[in-house]
């Protein structure tokens, strides 16, 4: 299966904070859009590895994804070395997209920036041909290397080099987030308290959205920056 977008997150609920009004509009759009975790979040304070599988599972259906893996990464410990970027690479030749999306280059949370160089590293190397790589069938792979590699933006107020309209899909957005009950705030939980339980910051994900949104003119927005200049044809398309 090819497809036109992968995201990648470091830990499962990444790609749905980060970016699930982009996926959920380009899939609205007839784009085939995939999501692939690095860990399970198996260090998280609240949930266990089980629970956010499920729920990554079923923020997946809500988005309306093609597919969704996990690399079963070690949480907090995985490092951008050859294994990792063999293991990314395989995934990036197995689905050749055009377009990848990943975790923000710089965040509170130490997986989010190592994961951010270790995917954007591996969509570079995954374009040479004198790195063999073979598919779940033993078949070889060839190289493929996405157009471009964009990261969206997470705990940091980081400037966007961009920004994407997602009014209408806000919604979508938040509903996505909410899949993952265990992490986020829920009066009823007896579970410690983190940095992401409170309502403060489920709402802070819609308000971050509704401002960049406000500051290009539209209800609701998703920013991201860019490891190169963002070209286009013509002034048209920046309107």
């Amino acid at each position: 299966m090819k497809l036109d977008i992968l995201v990648f997150g470091a830990h499962p609920d990444d790609a749905e904070l980060g970016a699930a009004g982009t996926i959920a509009k380009e899939v609205a759009l007839g784009k085939k859009v995939g999501i692939i975790d690095l860990t399970r979040g198996e260090l998280g304070t609240r949930g266990t590895a089980e629970i956010r599988d499920q729920e990554a599972a079923n923020a997946a259906t809500i988005l309306g994804v093609s597919v969704r893996e996990n690399l079963g990464f070690a949480d907090g410990f995985f490092t951008n070395d050859k294994a990792h970027q063999i293991e990314i690479i395989k995934k990036i030749r197995q689905y050749q997209p055009d377009i990848v999306l990943c975790n923000a280059i710089d965040d509170r949370h130490i997986d989010h920036g190592k994961g951010s160089k270790l995917v954007s590293d591996a969509c570079f190397l995954s374009g040479l041909v004198k790195i063999p790589t073979q598919d779940g069938a033993g078949e070889a792979q060839a190289p493929w290397r996405p157009k471009v590699v964009y990261h969206y933006i997470q705990w940091k107020n980081l400037t966007p080099d961009f920004v994407v309209d997602i009014t209408g899909y806000e919604q979508k957005k938040n509903e996505a987030i909410l899949a993952y009950s265990s992490q986020f705030f829920d009066p009823n939980s007896d579970e410690p308290e983190t940095p992401i339980s409170s309502k403060n910051f489920t709402d802070s994900v819609l308000y971050r959205a509704r401002d960049l949104g406000r500051m290009v003119g539209v209800e609701f927005a998703e920013g991201f920056t860019t490891e190169r200049f963002v070209a286009v044809n013509a002034l048209d398309d920046l309107i």
